[in-house]
């Protein structure tokens, strides 16, 4: 006697097959749904920042970091250290700049002492460099910037205009710098009022060749680039 030989029945190789795709499904759906929570977390954060940026403008008729009156004006524990009042935040570690303090960092410890962004930053004329104390991070654990410059942009073209910016910290994955850029912006990483930044102060930062199709001048989202910055223009 042959034995009889057993398999699978096209209704339950039907069955698996949707089962596989379902789950696959779940998957990309999951994906997707992270992507989107960290793309609203960081316009919420830049929103946020860039509101406060204007309102403290607006209260004291000068620039957070940059305020030469802070000291005198503002509470904070410890003392505000006071900027140079010339109308822009800068930095020592600038090219081109000629600030001989830190009005970058000084920046945050005025708009949590006046009440326009939450945290307690702390600062004093001898800070030098951005730490947890005195600088806020994006999602990625890298610190922000707020800051009268020119990283901004194509690193390659010609010399963008001196502005202030706020840079997103760099460390994120260029698939959510490009869709906040579709979301805010021209979707376009060199020009509108969100673009590439190669904002680096670690020499850990991005390297516009992965972040960045230059080609086409879009940002390259299929290389899946993981440290990518961008910044927006105030």
């Amino acid at each position: 006697m042959h034995a009889k030989s057993s398999g699978f029945t096209l209704i339950e190789i039907a069955i698996v097959l949707v089962i596989i795709g379902l789950l696959l499904g779940g998957v990309l759906k999951g994906q997707e749904l992270i992507t989107g929570a960290r793309v609203r977390n960081l316009i919420s954060q830049q929103d946020g920042i860039k509101a406060a940026f204007f309102g403290f403008q607006d209260r004291y008729r000068a620039l957070p970091g940059d305020y030469a009156s802070a000291s005198a004006n503002i509470t904070c524990a410890g003392g505000c250290p006071n900027g140079d009042g010339n109308g822009h935040i800068d930095s020592p570690d600038t090219p081109g700049s000629t600030a001989t303090v830190h009005e970058e960092i000084f920046a945050w410890t005025h708009l949590t002492a006046a009440g326009f962004l939450n945290g307690s930053y702390s600062a004093n004329s001898a800070t030098t460099s951005a730490a947890p104390g005195n600088t806020p991070t994006n999602p990625y654990s890298v610190y922000l910037q707020l800051i009268y410059d020119q990283t901004y942009g194509d690193p390659a073209g010609s010399p963008v205009p001196w502005r202030h910016n706020l840079k997103t910290g760099f460390q994120v994955p260029v698939e959510i710098l490009a869709e906040i850029d579709r979301k805010i912006d021209d979707g376009k990483p060199f020009s509108g009022a969100f673009q590439y930044s190669d904002y680096d102060p670690f020499n850990g930062g991005p390297n516009v060749l992965e972040c960045v199709n230059t080609t086409d001048q879009t940002w390259y989202v299929s290389s899946g680039a993981a440290n990518c910055g961008g910044a927006s223009l105030l």
